[in-house]
């Protein structure tokens, strides 16, 4: 079943909640550096980042699953995918607000030098698009309202009435969609390429 819109503001808090680290991470990082110098280092080793980078990893292919779901027909044929497009989407969002965890456990909330600091916001953009885009599209097909602005008379001549300015909620939600999901995957088209980057770096200069 899709998220009700009521769960996915939660989600977005949630999302807020996670990202707030990276905003505040240059006061915190500095004090755990100083306190608890074992820990960070814990934190910066290699087995804490390969352990870490893994786990992101598999939620990043679990997020992949939604692709392969819908293109399943023409990509694997005869083969048949349980579950309706539906219950994938939602796995889907909740999956994206699962990576974030994961990508905050991964960085500790380090916010990254250079190409790392750029990937980082490319993933936020990312995560940001579709969850804006889904909460804004859900709110609008949740609503009572048929119409938003003013509706048309049907005889707006014999009624005496103006002809009404405005869009419906079909029409809207399309309007909608076609803005963020373009957006949305352009960006992950992005991310993916500076995935692959960021994956060879770490393992070019282990």
């Amino acid at each position: 079943m899709k998220p009700k819109f009521s769960t996915l503001i939660i989600l977005t808090f949630i999302t807020a909640l996670l990202l707030l680290p990276f905003a505040i991470s240059g006061n915190y990082l500095p004090t755990l550096r100083e306190q608890s110098f074992n820990l960070y280092q814990v934190f910066q080793g290699e087995i804490y980042k390969q352990v870490t980078g893994y786990v992101s990893l598999a939620f990043v292919l679990f997020e992949m699953v939604l692709t392969v779901r819908k293109r399943g027909r023409g990509w694997l044929m005869k083969i048949t995918i349980p579950g309706s497009i539906i219950f994938w989407r939602s796995l889907h969002i909740f999956i994206g607000v699962g990576l974030v965890a994961a990508t905050l456990i991964h960085t500790i909330g380090a916010n990254g030098l250079n190409f790392n600091a750029i990937f980082l916001w490319v993933f936020f953009a990312v995560t940001l698009s579709a969850l804006v885009g889904v909460v804004a599209e859900t709110g609008v097909l949740e609503s009572s309202r048929r119409y938003y602005g003013t509706p048309p008379a049907k005889n707006p001549e014999k009624e005496g009435k103006k002809r009404g300015f405005g869009i419906s909620k079909g029409k809207l939600i399309a309007k909608m969609r076609d803005f963020w999901l373009p957006t949305h995957i352009i960006l992950v088209a992005i991310f993916f390429v500076m995935l692959g980057f960021h994956i060879f770096i770490a393992y070019y200069y282990q």
